[in-house]
Parts: C-alpha cells; sequence; structure tokens
C-alpha cells in the first residue's frame, strides 16, 4: 500500500515577511482573505504580493483566546465582523456609529498586544501616540 504524500504548508521565510502596521491593519487583510476563502479561493502562504508574517486563522486564533479570556465579549466580535467585512472603521463622528466605534477601539486595543507578541504587527503601539512636548515641574528645592 503506497504511503500519501505528506503536503506541509509552505511558510516564506520570516525575513521577508512584513508585519502589518496595526492591529485594524491586520483585521482588515485577515476579514479580506475570510471572505474570499468563504467566496471559494483558495489560499496559501506566500503567494500575496505581499508577504506576511502570519495566515489569516492566527488573527482569529489571537481573538479567539482573548474572547476566552472574556477580555473581548461577543458585542466587540460582531462590531469586528460588521466593519471588517465592510473593510472600514465606524466613524465616531456619525451618531448612528459612536457605540460602535467605542467598541472597535477597545476591541483594537485589546487585540494589538497578542499580534505584537507573536511578530504580526510592527510600529507605534495603539494608543500611545507622542503628545507634545514634556514640561518640568519646578519641585521643592532642598
Amino acid at each position: 500500500m503506497p504511503l500519501a504524500p505528506i503536503r506541509t504548508a509552505i511558510l516564506a521565510s520570516l525575513a521577508k515577511a512584513e508585519p502589518f502596521a496595526s492591529a485594524e491593519e491586520a483585521w482588515f487583510w485577515t476579514m479580506a482573505a475570510l471572505t474570499a476563502r468563504r467566496d471559494g479561493a483558495r489560499l496559501a502562504a506566500g503567494r500575496g504580493t505581499v508577504i506576511r508574517p502570519c495566515e489569516p486563522d492566527d488573527v482569529v486564533k489571537c481573538l479567539d483566546r482573548l474572547y476566552r479570556q472574556r477580555r473581548i465579549e461577543l458585542h466587540h466580535a460582531r462590531v469586528m465582523k460588521l466593519w471588517g467585512e465592510r473593510g472600514t472603521a465606524p466613524n465616531p463622528r456619525f451618531p448612528a456609529e459612536r457605540g460602535d466605534a467605542r467598541l472597535w477601539r477597545e476591541a483594537m486595543e485589546r487585540l494589538d498586544f497578542p499580534l505584537r507578541q507573536k511578530g504580526i504587527v510592527s510600529g507605534p503601539p495603539r494608543g500611545l501616540e507622542p503628545m507634545g512636548e514634556v514640561i518640568a515641574f519646578p519641585g521643592p528645592r532642598a
């Protein structure tokens, strides 16, 4: 009886992989890939125009872990799915999207850390933009 050939995923070199700039970018890429897969596309590692350090399922696993740890609730996941399929983040300036924008921001802030730990996201951490100059406070002199 002949043995079936072993098929392994061909992963591109991590040195060539380009991490995402933010958790939002990783999420939009993930949703686009999952939508394409649902519509019948065959996804394979290293075949896109940009080599990424992960598969779409890796981002979903990070989200699932946050959900199991109760760091993200079902409301967050629903908002992420809805706006991820649309390919844009909710705009807090529109009253109808204000609640979704709050949930989206919370979810992206919580998803950012595990994606950075895995090397999927790089760049400046979310929510820590430079605020301006620091002024020294003249304290008591000894």
